[in-house]
């Protein structure tokens, strides 16, 4: 299926990309596109992919600039199993000997397992910082909430879940009218809250922080005594069978009271969460009755998109023919 004509063009970004060169910017080294080695410019996508990554790291500090860094090795190690220092080294645009001091530490913080050359993801451990996560793929995000802003009417019930991309796709929703919004994501209930028509239902009891989210008995317990007109739920990975993965249980109980309790059940997730491990499992890809992504995943995943071909909704138009 063709993305929609007025869906924006993006590119798929989870840490520096390569083919850039680091300058000098108030001091702070960040990433620049370089012209190919053909001499064709670059598409427009993909240079505002690098002017959004760009210009976060223009006001940061050395120390600021690490932990990015650090949380772009750490979900790169999440979704693969292992990464190899010579090739963080040249995605990342920094030495060998800057990549091993980060997997050191990411190794004394239990959160990787050295090997030789690189370093393997250490199962069961938790999943990236809040912070982290929010910039991870942020135009494809944006992409995906456009998309999925488009499927919501004035006057809707909807339910929103915890994660980045669903709490984005709320700050789209700001700009409709008169909305119920039922979440147990508080990130999401402050991006719609701009907007005073709409109305706003959060569970109670304890918030789990950094993610400022509620997971418990209660925030189940809502989303099973409303019944909402379309529900959005992000996953925290698809396994190469269409399982959707989870870091919790009680992450895939929300989920799937989100999507038994929706009239429409519209599962939200950028291309990275394919072949990303995570511990807890329930539902499948199949389940959804729309699939938004950015852009198709890897051709390993090919099989696993076409019985749902019919509810595939692709948000960057590059390379998304179907």
């Amino acid at each position: 299926m063709a993305a929609a004509a007025s869906a924006p063009r993006c590119a798929f970004v989870s840490a520096w990309p390569s083919g850039s060169r680091l300058v000098s910017v108030r001091g702070i080294a960040v990433p620049t596109p370089v012209p190919s080695r053909t001499g064709r410019r670059r598409p427009a996508c993909q240079e505002r992919a690098f002017i959004s990554l760009s210009l976060p790291h223009a006001h940061m500090s050395a120390g600021g600039a690490r932990m990015d860094r650090r949380s772009a090795i750490l979900a790169a190690a999440q979704r693969h199993g292992r990464v190899s220092v010579d090739a963080l080294a040249s995605e990342l645009g920094v030495s060998a000997h800057t990549i091993r001091r980060d997997l050191n530490a990411l190794c004394r913080e239990a959160k990787l397992r050295r090997l030789h050359g690189g370093a393997e993801f250490v199962e069961g451990s938790a999943n990236l910082p809040y912070a982290a996560r929010s910039v991870l793929n942020f135009p494809a995000k944006q992409a995906i909430a456009q998309v999925v802003a488009e499927l919501v009417k004035d006057g809707a019930t909807v339910f929103v879940s915890i994660g980045t991309t669903p709490a984005i796709v709320a700050g789209a929703l700001a700009k409709k009218e008169a909305l119920t919004i039922v979440t147990n994501n508080l990130n999401a209930a402050f991006a719609v809250s701009e907007n005073s028509t709409h109305r706003v239902i959060l569970p109670g009891g304890e918030m789990r922080l950094p993610d400022r989210d509620f997971l418990n008995e209660a925030a189940i317990d809502l989303f099973g005594a409303y019944r909402a007109d379309i529900g959005i739920y992000g996953v925290g990975g698809i396994d190469t069978d269409g399982s959707l993965l989870d870091f919790h249980s009680t992450e895939v109980r929300a989920r799937e009271q989100i999507r038994a309790n929706s009239r429409t059940a519209v599962l939200v997730a950028d291309r990275s969460k394919f072949g990303r491990r995570a511990a807890a499992v329930g539902g499948h890809l199949g389940d959804a009755d729309l699939i938004v992504l950015d852009a198709r995943p890897d051709p390993a995943f090919a099989g696993l998109l076409a019985p749902v071909e019919d509810r595939l909704r692709l948000a960057c138009d590059q390379g998304a023919a179907a």
